[in-house]
């Protein structure tokens, strides 16, 4: 399949159409220290870390709250929300994974958020079964558009990077990914913000399409 040994995917805005929710949490939590964000500004952060979104906004509107408590406090309310949501899959998500797994590629899951905000998402959803491995923005010191994670995940299924392939949704994946001299699958994702992934090597809009690719068609 496209001499593709192993497939690595982001999580948010790829298995799942989380950012939106992610998105009015910051700004729930933003308002809480007089910060307001317009959905450009927002997406900005899409695909980094918490502690990279918060280090900037303390800084930036020189916050006097620690670090911790800030990304703490963030963190507390965005799990109370996803334990009360009922998440889906990306539709032909799961279409897609089992196409890989019955042709024997295994796939990672490469996210910037936390892992216990990671292990609600990919159970709620069904999805975990799937992956060999799950690498987090815990698991690294420097998140994307750095190309530790993916590194990483390539380590860890035991897979040379340059024989991964990397389904991203965010300008810093992307970026992350060529990095790691990794083909990389852009997934236009509208709810993710105005992201450029005109470094990717395709750009889709759906699953399907990243099917239809990955068998030459």
């Amino acid at each position: 399949m496209r001499n593709v040994q192993a497939v690595i995917f982001d999580m948010d805005g790829v298995l799942i159409d989380s950012e939106p929710l992610y998105m009015e949490q910051e700004q729930r939590s933003y308002a809480r220290y007089g910060v307001t964000l317009d959905p450009t500004e927002l997406s900005k952060f899409v695909g980094t870390t918490q502690r990279y979104m918060w280090s900037v906004i303390k800084q930036d509107y020189a916050l006097t709250e620690s670090l911790e408590v800030l990304m703490a406090q963030h963190h507390a309310q965005l799990l109370s929300r996803l334990a009360k949501e009922p998440l889906l899959a990306m539709p032909g998500v799961s279409a897609l994974l089992t196409l890989l797994n019955n042709a024997g590629i295994p796939c990672a899951v490469a996210s910037s958020s936390p892992r216990e905000l990671v292990d609600i998402i990919l159970r709620k959803t069904q999805l975990l079964t799937f992956f060999k491995t799950v690498v987090c923005g815990d698991d690294v010191t420097h998140s994307k558009p750095d190309p530790d994670i993916f590194l990483l995940a390539a380590k860890r299924l035991g897979i040379a990077p340059e024989q991964c392939l990397v389904i991203e949704d965010s300008h810093h994946g992307v970026t992350a990914a060529k990095a790691a001299a990794m083909r990389c699958v852009g997934y236009q994702n509208p709810n993710s913000g105005q992201q450029n992934l005109s470094a990717a090597d395709i750009r889709v809009e759906h699953h399907d399409q990243i099917k239809q690719w990955m068998c030459g068609q």
